[in-house]
C-alpha cells in the first residue's frame, strides 16, 4: 500500500484554539501592565541597525560608505544619508517617549523626540573625533594591527565603541531604551556587553573582547586598555525595605587614566583604580588600589591573608 503524498495529509494544526489562547493571554499582560487601551509600540531593533550601519558610513564615509564616492560626491552623500538616518532615529526616539509616557503626552514626546534627534546629530562630530582617538589606541596598542583601516573594519572592540559612542549621547538626552538597544546590537555582534550608562574617556582600546562587561555606572578614564573576559560589575545589589532592587546608584568601578587591564579579570563595586595601575589576569578585586599599582594574583592572595581572609 502506498503512503499517502503530503497533499492527501489533513493539515490541522489548531491555529483558531492557538489564536484563542494567544489572545487571551496578551490581553492578560497588557491589563497587568495597565496597557490594556494602550499597547505599546517599541523601537525596532530592525530599524535602528540600518540607522548605525548608515551612521557608520557617515562618520567614515571613505571607508565604509559607498564604493564609488570620490571628493565631490562625499559630502552629498554624507548630508542625504543623514538627513534620512536623522527622520528614521526621530520615529523611534519618539517611539520609546510615546511608550514611556503615553498617548496623553504625544505632543510633549513630538517636541522631545525632535530635540533629541537635533542634539544628537550636533555631538556626532564629537563622536567622529573620540572614535579617531580609539582606532589610534587600537592600532598603537595591539602589533597585530596592519593598519588604522584594518582596525576600523575588523576589530569587534571598534563595533563595540562606536554603538556605545552613538548609544551614551542618546541614553544622555533622555532616550535610554533606543540607547539600549544600540547597546545591545553590538552585545549580540561581537560579545562585549557595554552598558550606555557608562562613561569612557577617550582612546579606549578591547583587545580581542569577547566576554567584556562593562556597567551602567562605570566611569573609565583615557587611554584605558582591556583584554577579553574583563568585568567592571557590581559587588552586590542593594535592596529598599520592600526587598525591590535600589536603580541608579553607583555600583561598579571608577578606572582612571592610562590603566591596563588583562583578560578575566573581574572589579567589583564602587572602587576606584588609581592612574597608571595594571590589573593582571584572572584578578578578582572588590578594594580599591592606588595609582601605579600593579595587582597580581599573588598580590591578591596575600592581601586576603594578611586582613585575616584565609586563602
Amino acid at each position: 500500500m502506498n503512503s499517502p503524498g503530503y497533499q492527501d495529509i489533513k493539515q490541522d494544526w489548531g491555529i483558531d484554539e492557538l489564536v484563542t489562547k494567544l489572545r487571551h493571554l496578551r490581553v492578560q499582560s497588557l491589563e497587568t501592565r495597565h496597557r490594556r487601551d494602550r499597547p505599546p509600540k517599541l523601537p525596532s531593533r530592525k530599524e535602528l541597525q540600518k540607522i548605525l550601519d548608515g551612521l557608520g558610513a557617515v562618520l567614515f564615509p571613505n571607508r565604509l560608505g559607498l564604493p564609488d564616492l570620490n571628493d565631490e560626491g562625499i559630502d552629498y552623500f554624507v548630508g542625504h544619508t543623514l538627513d534620512t538616518l536623522l527622520r528614521e532615529l526621530y520615529k523611534q526616539i519618539r517611539r520609546e517617549l510615546q511608550f514611556t509616557s503615553g498617548h496623553t503626552a504625544v505632543d510633549d514626546a513630538y517636541q522631545q523626540s525632535v530635540a533629541i534627534t537635533r542634539e544628537f546629530a550636533a555631538r556626532l562630530p564629537e563622536v567622529r573625533t573620540l572614535l579617531d582617538s580609539d582606532i589610534q589606541a587600537a592600532y598603537e596598542g595591539d602589533p597585530a594591527a596592519r593598519s588604522s583601516d584594518e582596525v576600523l573594519v575588523c576589530y569587534p572592540g571598534i563595533t563595540a565603541i562606536t554603538h556605545h559612542r552613538l548609544a551614551h549621547i542618546l541614553y544622555q538626552l533622555g532616550a535610554p531604551l533606543v540607547a539600549r538597544i544600540i547597546s545591545e546590537l553590538a552585545h549580540s555582534a561581537t560579545g562585549i556587553d557595554i552598558h550606555p550608562g557608562a562613561k569612557i574617556g577617550e582612546s579606549f582600546f578591547i583587545d580581542h573582547g569577547t566576554g567584556v562587561v562593562i556597567g551602567e555606572t562605570a566611569v573609565i578614564g583615557r587611554h584605558v586598555r582591556v583584554y577579553q573576559a574583563v568585568t567592571l560589575g557590581a559587588k552586590r545589589f542593594q535592596k529598599d525595605e520592600d526587598g525591590i532592587l535600589v536603580k541608579g546608584n553607583a555600583r561598579h568601578p571608577i578606572v582612571e587614566d592610562d590603566v591596563v587591564i588583562y583578560a578575566g579579570a573581574t572589579i567589583l563595586g564602587r572602587i576606584i583604580i588609581g592612574r597608571g595601575s595594571t590589573i593582571g589576569g584572572n584578578v578578582w578585586l572588590t578594594y580599591s588600589v592606588p595609582p601605579g599599582s600593579n595587582i597580581t594574583q599573588a598580590h591578591v592572595r596575600s592581601e586576603l591573608f594578611h586582613d585575616g581572609g584565609g586563602i
